[in-house]
């Protein structure tokens, strides 16, 4: 039985782990194998997550490497884990994860000699209704684009490829061949392994008490049995990582939580069910099965979750919990309605044990803000198998090179701040998060739990005026107001992948943005002060900025803070408010990022001063053709462009560069706002409106467009790098050889043709691009403009490789393809532009049939 796999292992003495071959010579040790008193990394978990840390670590070259365990081996979660690696995942990052673990798991018996149990069986998603087959399908076209093959069937084909699953009720499925099951105490053996043929030295019994740190930085680990100096740490603890986290010097926020996970395994069946059945996934039962030994292995992720561990740590190692038959019922009545022919198999355990869960559904991985060297890999979200092989590559890259070979931005535990961190609320947040994990989630979900611990000064007055709200970064934000005499109730449980029923809200928002005057609360935006006594603050701005920071007092740049391959850390409105003093204003989910971004890069001067003030500003941003009207009689002064121009700032009693206005009486300045904006059409307006105009004017956003593999040569940003000047700033270096040598992918815009609003479904982001029948890129954002009525997304292409080498993108390649954007696995043809449509904007056509859309094949 493979749950017991490590048991055998059980007397081996407190100490350095051994593998099989050098168990003999080990047990005959009396005394324990001393811990060196130093290294480079020390890494605290000997679960799959730690030993592939380890492994991908020595893969690429690191030295004196330390794994420490508190008990066993692979003993915990990993033990007790199903088995299951499936690229069926929410975001693309994770299945590249999944992918990679899948290909390691099957070579690493090869490899090591250590026999994995790995067995390519596929797997099937099944769809009980359209929606779940649409979310399917999009899952198909995301994979498709990666190169991972998979297939949208029939149920007759269900039937065929699995003898026990009953389809009646189906409508399809998603096939996925290449899945498979493995014993996972058996890969966590094989990982650790080669990590300690690689020289890794693998302690078990050994527990990590203290992680000290001078200075910010890691300088040594406090074990039980003595203390190691290292350079770095990574925090692989599992279901520990939080408590862990909290025993430093400096307290390391590790957002996550324990849930109970059950799965019962039966005994073989009449006709014992063979290795290579594929996986079931049959999400609206909230149930997964799998064969074993003959029978079948199945769990789920039910309704009512019952949180663990709540009072502080956990017992040493996870044993097998107490079982819980009224809890499971509802996932074995499931089961059996899925596979009838169960009735008669004999059941052999129910298996309760814990799973660690976060509050967004994804694992935690990356430097921790604040303190330098130390890792974090933990949070796995009952996907601890499937995602260990990718996610121990990435950190490690992640450590050698100072960034991973791809954009894990969705998993950087800088994604959160500290107040996702307490213990009731993630409490309550994982209660929503494991069922979550198999419910159907439709575009622009929001989670229910949580919310309100972060609210604009004005959120009771806006909620009174029917603003509906979504959550960023903890921060309460209103999508769009529900005028007098509509149903809240409906228009709240409205979900759907087509049409939503917001869409004539949002659509009189944006009229009212383009004809009258709107005001939108923008207070959840990043803000950070810099000051320094001399030029220290405009110095490093210069250091770290593309763009020219050197301008006159109050002015406002646009720009990037880069990399040093170029790419995007952050997206960012600078104002000079004083010749030493500057305003940061970045978006909303930065605020931990960027703060760590910029203490990372400044000096060790106490004349140099970063303060975020995000809490300290309400920021109210009027747009129209009559918010200049507005601010003229708030202000008493003239507000025609020779006396404020664009990019210009102005501080009085409110600070406001552009139509932003940055302000401390939140609620007594946004009344004077609505008060003398009413002779104007003045209404409140939400975030859908902000999104639709932002995307028909082609501007891109960081998080969703922008990324830290993203340059401005590659978004038509050029304009905003100093390339004229001789500062040499973060990523110039990277900036001039693309540009010499070319861009090889290239931000455009597409307008949807033969696309019916009304019927189709809709585009959201994620969809593959196609040009002259060829995949050449994906879709990063979607909305449907107004102005245009027509559909606008925005996305990268890319041309073929010539010889292997990327070539790069011409004009040519843009305005001479033909477009299409696959949107669930149909294609809807699309015109292209480098540039956003300005010039149509001012046609104001209305009706589609009369709509040109010859003249978008322009520059």
């Amino acid at each position: 039985v493979w749950i017991g796999v490590l048991f055998s292992l059980e007397r081996r003495p407190r100490g350095i782990w051994s593998s099989p071959r050098r168990l003999a010579s080990a047990v005959e040790t009396t005394q324990p194998i001393p811990l060196p008193s130093q290294a480079r990394v020390v890494i605290c978990g000997g679960g799959i997550v730690g030993t592939s840390v380890a492994y991908h670590l020595a893969k690429l070259g690191w030295t004196e490497i330390v794994l420490l365990e508190q008990g066993r081996l692979g003993a915990g979660t990993t033990r007790l884990c199903a088995g299951i690696v499936s690229v069926a995942k929410p975001i693309s990052i994770e299945c590249k994860m999944a992918d990679y673990s899948n290909s390691l798991y099957e070579h690493l018996e090869e490899e090591t000699g250590v026999k994995t149990g790995y067995v390519k069986t596929g797997s099937l998603c099944l769809a009980q209704n359209q929606d779940r087959f649409l979310s399917l399908k999009r899952l198909a076209s995301r994979l498709n684009v990666m190169g991972i093959p998979c297939n949208v069937i029939k149920p007759k084909e269900v039937s065929k490829l699995h003898p026990l699953v009953n389809i009646h009720d189906l409508v399809g499925a998603l096939h996925l061949p290449g899945d498979a099951v493995v014993s996972p105490p058996d890969v966590n053996h094989a990982l650790a392994t080669a990590a300690a043929g690689h020289g890794v030295q693998i302690h078990e019994r050994t527990t990590v008490n203290h992680v000290m740190m001078e200075k910010g930085h890691v300088t040594a680990v406090e074990t039980d049995r003595g203390a190691i100096e290292c350079e770095y740490f990574v925090n692989c603890a599992g279901q520990w990582a939080y408590e862990l986290g909290q025993a430093s010097e400096t307290k390391v926020s590790v957002p996550l939580h324990g849930c109970e996970h059950f799965y019962l395994l039966s005994k073989p069946l009449p006709e014992p069910l063979q290795p290579s059945t594929p996986v079931v996934m049959d999400m609206d039962g909230r149930i997964y099965v799998r064969a074993w030994q003959g029978g079948v292995l199945s769990g789920g992720f039910e309704k009512n979750p019952k949180p663990i561990f709540t009072e502080g740590r956990n017992q040493l190692e996870i044993q097998t919990m107490q079982e819980d038959w009224d809890h499971f019922e509802p996932m074995l009545s499931a089961l059996l309605r899925r596979m009838p022919e169960l009735e008669v198999c004999e059941i052999q355990q129910l298996v309760n044990c814990p799973e660690s869960f976060t509050p967004d559904m994804r694992c935690l991985m990356g430097e921790t803000p604040g303190v330098h060297g130390y890792f974090v890999l933990a949070g796995m979200n009952a996907s601890g198998l499937a995602f260990a092989g990718g996610a121990g590559k990435y950190l490690a890259e992640w450590m050698t090179y100072g960034y991973p070979t791809a954009n894990v931005w969705p998993l950087d535990i800088k994604r959160f701040g500290n107040l996702q961190s307490s213990r009731t609320f993630l409490r309550h947040r994982v209660m929503e998060v494991m069922p979550l994990l198999y419910n159907l989630k439709v575009p622009r979900w929001d989670f229910q739990t949580g919310r309100q611990l972060r609210t604009s000064p004005l959120y009771d007055r806006l909620d009174t005026q029917g603003a509906r709200w979504m959550e960023k970064h903890g921060f309460e934000r209103a999508k769009y107001f529900i005028p007098a005499g509509k149903d809240l109730l409906s228009l709240d449980a409205s979900k759907t992948f087509y049409k939503p029923d917001w869409f004539d809200i949002v659509g009189a928002e944006v009229k009212c943005c383009k004809e009258a005057v709107c005001v939108i609360d923008m207070s959840s935006f990043t803000k950070f002060e810099l000051t320094s006594t001399d030029d220290q603050a405009l110095a490093l701005l210069q250091h770290l900025c593309a763009n020219d920071l050197d301008v006159p007092v109050g002015h406002i740049v646009h720009t990037g803070m880069l990399n040093e391959r170029g790419g995007y850390e952050n997206d960012c409105s600078v104002v000079r408010v004083k010749k030493n003093s500057f305003f940061i204003i970045s978006p909303t989910d930065q605020q931990v990022h960027c703060w760590s971004w910029l203490k990372k890069h400044m000096p060790d001067d106490p004349q140099l001063h970063l303060e975020d003030v995000s809490w300290k500003y309400t920021a109210l941003n009027l747009i129209g053709p009559r918010a200049m009207d507005v601010l003229g009689e708030l202000s008493y002064v003239s507000m025609t462009p020779e006396h404020f121009p664009s990019l210009f700032c102005k501080v009085r009693n409110l600070f406001s560069p552009g139509h932003v206005m940055f302000i401390v009486y939140a609620l007594h300045v946004y009344n004077e706002v609505m008060s003398v904006g009413q002779k104007y059409g003045i209404r409140n307006a939400g975030y859908y409106a902000l999104r639709s105009l932002r995307i028909e004017k082609f501007f891109a956003f960081w998080g969703q467009d922008l990324d830290p593999f993203t340059t401005p040569l590659e978004c038509g940003r050029e304009f905003r790098v100093k390339f004229d000047t001789d500062i040499d700033f973060l990523g110039r270096a990277s900036l001039l050889h693309q540009r010499q040598e070319g861009v090889s992918r290239r931000f455009i815009m597409l307008v949807l043709e033969d696309h019916d609003t009304e019927l189709d479904l809709w585009p959201w982001w994620g969809e593959p691009i196609y040009r002259n029948g060829e995949l050449c890129g994906t879709t990063t954002s979607s909305a449907y403009s107004y102005t245009l009525e027509r559909h606008v997304c925005l996305g990268f292409v890319s041309p073929p490789s010539l010889d292997g080498s990327p070539a790069a993108v011409t004009p040519d390649f843009i305005n001479r393809g033909d477009y299409e954007v696959d949107i669930a696995g149909q294609r809807y043809p699309a015109k292209a532009k480098l540039y956003p449509f300005s010039s149509l904007f001012a046609q104001q056509r209305r009706r589609k049939d009369e709509m040109e859309l010859s003249n978008f094949q322009g520059k």
